[in-house]
């Protein structure tokens, strides 16, 4: 893991339920054709995108977001648990960002919580795979230490998780309440500025005047 990275947390990185399905929908839709054939390994349209995420098992897998000030969803993970494993044995990380979020390091954050929450969970080894050309994915692996295998067109990185303990388990604590914390300052923030955009409208509709004949 990188010391730099786990030393401090400023990304504030949410854990996501089924209730943000559509987020993650509007979010997976809004990649263009490369960025979901390199977050998926294959080209995949709207269809193939929607039933991912409606197939989306949050009893059982995990999935981070990143939210802008808006409240879009700028940056999304998914970490699936090995089924039938009780969470012991390995879990795959798979990520993708936005364009306009992009080199703000939001996928390498991403990858080590998800690591963090894998380790807490009892996983001992996290495992990718992607594309040989994804060299963004490949390069946060490798930045945290993990081994990367290529073989041909494709490729798969594994990272060897230390068992949970106390500190793992405190800091996956802090960095939850501090990323529901940012939530809520962000959502109360976009509906204050949505109600004064909403009177406004009013405002100005009420300031206008229809004027009628009778005969």
């Amino acid at each position: 893991m990188n010391p730099a990275r786990s030393s401090a947390v400023t990304v504030p990185m949410v854990e996501l339920g089924s209730d943000n399905r559509s987020a993650i929908l509007a979010h997976l839709l809004n990649l263009d054709a490369t960025d979901r054939y390199l977050r998926f390994g294959y080209m995949a349209n709207d269809e193939q995108v929607t039933r991912y995420v409606n197939g989306l098992d949050f009893e059982r897998d995990d999935v981070f977001g990143i939210f802008d000030r808006g409240l879009n969803l700028v940056a999304v993970a998914h970490l699936a648990f090995a089924e039938g494993q009780n969470h012991d044995s390995c879990a795959e990380f798979g990520v993708s960002v936005l364009n306009e979020a992009r080199g703000r390091g939001y996928g390498g954050w991403l990858f080590e919580r998800a690591a963090q929450h894998a380790r807490n969970q009892g996983v001992s080894m996290l495992f990718i795979h992607a594309l040989s050309e994804n060299t963004p994915m490949l390069r946060i692996a490798r930045n945290a230490g993990a081994t990367v295998e290529r073989e041909g067109s494709e490729a798969e990185a594994y990272l060897k998780l230390p068992p949970a303990n106390l500190d793992s388990r405190m800091a996956e604590i802090v960095e939850n309440r501090m990323a529901e914390m940012d939530y809520s300052l962000k959502l109360q923030a976009k509906q204050f500025w949505d109600t004064l955009a909403s009177l406004q409208n009013l405002r100005q509709g009420g300031g206008k005047t229809t004027l009628t004949t009778s005969t």
